[in-house]
């Protein structure tokens, strides 16, 4: 599953701090790929190098040069939770849709045409932007085969 990084963080040392789309908080000691990739550590030798670092468009990496780039999901899947945030209904309801159609190897597009649904709602649903109805929201679940479950918790403080 892909990991979307909505938010990046320059820290201490070559410390990474990534906020994702589902309101989780991981940092990452880049220091840890320097052995594999060796261009990596130019990021430790020179702070405004890894201070200009910037998410690509899609929140789907790092980019500090066109040869310096670190993926999202190994940040994700490698590194520290932090922290976490509750995300609004919508955007929750989003992510693991999008999730969902990722990990059954739909595009977009090719759910689209399962569901008769407009390609640009599924995105905007995705990115929580939209407000899906539950029938929309059924007939995504039924086109990936899988079916949701809901369960509530007391608000925390």
């Amino acid at each position: 599953m892909l990991h979307i990084a909505t938010k990046v963080r320059f820290l201490e040392d070559v410390l990474v701090e990534c906020t994702f789309d589902d309101g989780k908080i991981y940092q990452y000691d880049m220091s840890k790929m320097f052995k594999k990739y060796p261009k990596l550590k130019e990021l430790r030798t020179n702070r405004k190098l890894f201070t200009s670092g910037r998410l690509d468009i899609g929140g789907y990496g790092i980019i500090w040069n066109n040869e310096i780039d670190f993926s999202a999901s190994s940040i994700y899947e490698c590194g520290v939770l932090v922290g976490e945030f509750d995300i609004p209904l919508a955007k929750n309801i989003g992510v693991v849709l999008g999730g969902a159609r990722q990990d059954s190897k739909f595009t977009q597009e090719t759910l689209s045409k399962a569901t008769g649904i407009n390609q640009g709602d599924i995105s905007r649903i995705e990115k929580g932007l939209g407000n899906p109805t539950l029938k929309k929201i059924e007939k995504i679940l039924n086109a990936l085969g899988k079916t949701m479950v809901i369960t509530l918790k007391d608000k925390k403080d």
